[in-house]
């Protein structure tokens, strides 16, 4: 008899929400895909002090998908190897036999195997937006198909621009050369979303989409964690984008963005996961983001 090696998979770094996921199920639109669209037979385990969490957790909200599918909050800090949270270990292997990946979020379960069905974040953003949220009536369409292009070319100017050039420019390895370069591709992307709030209220077509969703993560990431560890002129520099900036404020006050913010919790994984110094920047916050939020309690969905 053969011996199945293990399914191995890379830890998540918790400044890097790209991370490889080692399950991609889809949620299809029928009983003849497995995985079809039943309410309550899925729940999210979701971490808010991660990003990738954060994005879904607050898709989820203005989805108003709290009874569709459940959610399952997890500990801010992680408290397994690798940034897994040992209430996850139990799904991660049944789903992978001899897995010995981290048990990481975020997880969309299926209640009627017990297994995980994906890890992904952005496959789990459509499937819950296509397959649970799109007839549900005065609820954002945040995938319009007219907009497609340009929601991901926000994210893509997130994900590199903003997250990526952010986490480089405040390495403490990084060499003058490296800093540099990263914060030129920092200022860039700040600077294009800026000019995409120029003649229009949202950064992807005429309404609120994933796109908005994607950018504000980025923001409180920006402004909680990677100001940390840049100087307080590239601090001001960011700062000097006040559209993108006003753009974060009002979306903070809507309760689905707002009420999953949770300042305290991002803050105690990134003091327990970061080995970056910490710079002159940290003492210039950008925003007040409690202040904007709604004070609208989030708690775990039975």
């Amino acid at each position: 008899m053969s011996v199945v090696p293990p399914i191995a998979a890379p830890a998540p770094s918790p400044s890097s929400p790209s991370s490889p996921s080692p399950f991609r199920g889809r949620i299809g639109g029928d009983a003849r895909s497995g995985h079809y669209a039943v309410p309550r037979r899925y729940r999210l385990h979701l971490c808010l002090s991660c990003p990738d969490c954060l994005r879904i957790a607050v898709t989820h909200g203005l989805l108003g998908l709290a009874d569709a599918v459940p959610v399952t909050l997890l500990p801010a800090v992680p408290d397994a190897p690798g940034g897994g949270h040992s209430a996850l270990v139990p799904l991660y292997e049944a789903g992978a036999h001899r897995y010995s990946g981290p048990a990481a979020a975020p997880v969309l379960g299926d209640g009627w195997t017990g297994r995980v069905v994906s890890t992904h974040t952005p496959d789990i953003l459509h499937d819950l937006a296509r397959r649970f949220g799109c007839e549900r009536p005065g609820r954002p369409d945040l995938y319009p198909r007219a907009a497609e292009a340009e929601i991901e070319a926000v994210a893509l100017l997130c994900e590199r621009g903003v997250d990526g050039a952010a986490r480089r420019a405040g390495r403490a390895g990084a060499g003058a050369e490296e800093r540099e370069e990263a914060l030129a591709t920092l200022f860039g992307a700040l600077d294009a979303l800026e000019a995409r709030l120029a003649g229009s209220e949202w950064l992807a077509g005429e309404a609120l989409t994933a796109a908005d969703v994607q950018a504000w993560v980025s923001l409180v990431r920006l402004d909680t964690v990677h100001r940390l560890h840049l100087d307080a002129a590239a601090v001001h520099r960011i700062a000097g984008h006040p559209r993108l900036w006003a753009h974060a404020r009002r979306l903070t006050a809507i309760p689905a963005f707002g009420a999953h913010l949770d300042l305290e919790g991002i803050v105690r994984r990134h003091r327990a996961d970061c080995r970056d110094r910490e710079a002159a920047g940290a003492a210039v916050r950008i925003l007040d983001w409690a202040a904007h939020a709604r004070r609208e309690a989030v708690s775990s969905s039975a």
